[in-house]
C-alpha cells in the first residue's frame, strides 16, 4: 500500500453507533497496520482485542507525548503542563496517580450513590415539569448530570459549570486546531490553580482539599502537578460519561427490545452498561503509544521510535472477544471490554462512571415511560472532539 493511500486518522463514523466500517476490514486483513495522522507521521495501527490489551499493557510502549513521531491528531503536541497523567510514563505517573486513588475506590464511589441519585431525580424533576414535553436531553440532564457529580467530587464550583465545559470542549477538539485545544487547557488550569491555592487556606471536604493539604503543602506534589491532574479530572470526569449517557440512551431507544428487558428486570442493568461501554466505545480516537525498544506485535516488529495508535473501538467490536460484535445485547458478558484502557492507564474513574450510567439510565427510563427521540437518530449532529458524541439529544414524552 502507497503512503498516500493510508487510511487517514480520526476516521469518520458513517452512523451514529457504529465505528467506521474501515475498521472491520483492517481488523481481519491487516490488524496490524500503517496509518496516517498529521505531517506525515505514520504510525501503526492496532485493531485485535488481544493485540490491544497486549500494547497497554507493555511498559515498552510510552505514554510520553512530547517524544518525537510521537502519533498526535494535530500538527503540534497539546500542550505540556505537571500532572498530565495521560502523558506521563513511570514512576512519575505512578507517583501521581496513587495520590488520586483514595477519592476513585469502590467504597468512596459507593457513598456517592446516593448524591448521584438526588441529583437524577432532581433533573428528571425538571425535564417532568417542562410544557410541552420536548427537550434536549444533553442541555438538560445528560451533561449536567455528570458535570454536577465531578464537581461535587473535586470540590469546583458547579456555579462556573458553563465556563469549565466550553474550556474542556476546546480541549478535547479534534476539529478546531491546537490553538482552541492549548487555550481550553490554559484556561483550566489557571482557573484550578487558583481554587487549588483557596483551598489551601481554607480546605473542604472534597479531593481538591485533600491534594492541597495532604500533598501540596507536604511537598509531595507540586501545585502544578495537582492543578494539572484536576484538570484532567474535570474534563475526563464529565465529557465522557456525558456522552454515555447521551449515545446510551439513543441504542436503548433504537432497540426497543432490549430496553422492554430492561426496564423488566433491574438485575440486567450492571450488563447493561458494560454492553453500552463496549458497544459505543466514545473514545474513538484511540489510545496512542511510542515505542522504546523493538516490539513484536501480532506478527509484526514494531520499531523503536515508532508510533502506536490503539483502536479501541475497532478492539470492542473483534469477534474473536464477542461473538456477534455488531449486535448490541444486554445479556452479553461484555465485562473483558477496552473502553477504560488496560494497563497502567485504565481509567481511574471507571467506578465512578459506571454508578452514574447505572443509576442515571434507569431511572430516565422508568419515569419517563414514553420517552422517545424528536428526530429521527441519524439527524443528530456530532460536535467533533475526541470523545464521541452529540451536540443535541431532541427527545419528547
Amino acid at each position: 500500500m502507497s503512503e498516500t493511500a493510508l487510511p487517514t486518522l480520526p476516521m469518520d463514523r458513517t452512523t451514529l453507533l457504529d465505528p467506521p466500517t474501515a475498521y472491520a476490514r483492517l481488523r481481519e486483513e491487516s490488524p496490524v497496520s500503517r496509518i496516517a495522522v498529521w505531517g506525515g507521521n505514520t504510525p501503526w495501527l492496532v485493531t485485535r482485542h488481544e493485540d490491544a490489551r497486549a500494547v497497554l499493557a507493555d511498559p515498552r510502549f510510552s505514554s510520553e507525548n512530547i517524544r518525537e513521531n510521537f502519533p498526535g491528531l494535530q500538527p503540534t503536541p497539546p500542550p505540556r503542563t505537571p500532572g498530565q497523567l495521560f502523558a506521563m510514563d513511570p514512576p512519575d505517573h505512578t507517583r501521581l496517580r496513587r495520590m488520586l486513588i483514595p477519592d476513585f475506590t469502590f467504597r468512596r464511589v459507593e457513598e456517592l450513590r446516593p448524591v448521584i441519585r438526588t441529583l437524577t431525580d432532581s433533573l428528571i424533576d425538571d425535564l417532568m415539569a417542562k410544557e410541552p414535553s420536548r427537550a434536549d436531553l444533553v442541555e438538560h440532564f445528560t451533561l449536567p448530570l455528570p458535570l454536577q457529580v465531578i464537581c461535587e467530587l473535586l470540590g469546583v464550583p458547579y456555579v462556573d459549570r458553563e465556563f469549565i465545559h466550553r474550556q474542556a470542549a476546546a480541549f478535547a477538539t479534534v476539529t478546531d486546531g491546537p490553538e482552541a485545544m492549548r487555550a481550553g487547557w490554559a484556561a483550566l488550569f489557571g482557573y484550578l490553580s487558583e481554587l487549588l491555592a483557596a483551598k489551601t487556606a481554607d480546605p473542604g471536604d472534597d479531593l481538591m482539599s485533600r491534594l492541597a493539604t495532604d500533598r501540596v503543602a507536604t511537598g509531595e506534589a507540586t501545585a502544578a502537578e495537582a492543578a494539572g491532574m484536576l484538570v484532567q479530572l474535570l474534563i475526563a470526569g464529565h465529557e465522557t460519561t456525558a456522552s454515555m449517557l447521551s449515545l446510551g440512551a439513543v441504542t436503548l431507544l433504537t432497540h426497543p427490545g432490549q430496553l422492554t428487558a430492561l426496564r423488566a428486570d433491574p438485575a440486567l442493568v450492571p450488563g447493561a452498561v458494560e454492553e453500552l461501554l463496549r458497544y459505543l466505545t466514545v473514545v474513538h480516537i484511540g489510545m496512542r503509544r511510542i515505542a522504546l525498544e523493538d516490539v513484536e506485535v501480532g506478527g509484526v516488529t514494531i520499531r523503536a521510535g515508532e508510533g502506536v495508535v490503539v483502536s479501541l473501538q475497532a478492539a470492542n467490536r473483534d469477534p474473536r472477544a464477542f461473538p456477534d460484535p455488531d449486535t448490541f445485547d444486554i445479556t452479553r458478558d461484555a465485562q473483558h471490554h477496552l473502553s477504560f484502557g488496560h494497563g497502567p492507564h485504565h481509567c481511574l474513574g471507571q467506578s465512578l462512571a459506571r454508578a452514574e450510567l447505572q443509576i442515571a439510565l434507569p431511572a430516565l427510563f422508568q419515569r419517563l415511560p414514553e420517552l422517545r427521540l424528536a428526530v429521527p437518530a441519524e439527524e443528530f449532529a456530532l460536535h467533533g472532539r475526541a470523545i464521541h458524541g452529540v451536540s443535541e439529544l431532541l427527545v419528547t414524552w
